[in-house]
């Protein structure tokens, strides 16, 4: 699934903490991915290391249970992120 941050927000500390704390409710495997370099959603180092910047397309993958869940429920953060 691909989605684009919000063109104000970069995944700095708080809307990275906001993004992996939404990822860690869920079973599934959670990926994020900017540019072809992949992160474990559930890893706040991780999703920081990709220095995700305002209107970046961020490409969201889940393997598991509740993958379909949790993929409308990452999207729907990242729509809703603020600085």
């Amino acid at each position: 699934m691909l989605v684009a941050l919000p063109a104000d927000v970069a995944l700095h500390a708080r809307p990275a903490g906001q993004f992996v704390k939404a990822a860690m409710g869920f079973k599934s495997q959670l990926t994020v991915a900017v540019d072809g370099r992949d992160a474990n959603a559930k890893s706040i180092l991780q999703v920081l290391a990709l220095g995700a910047t305002g209107g970046t397309v961020l490409t969201l993958r889940a393997e598991g249970e509740d993958a379909a869940e949790a993929l409308d429920a990452l999207a729907g953060c990242i729509d809703r992120l603020t600085e």
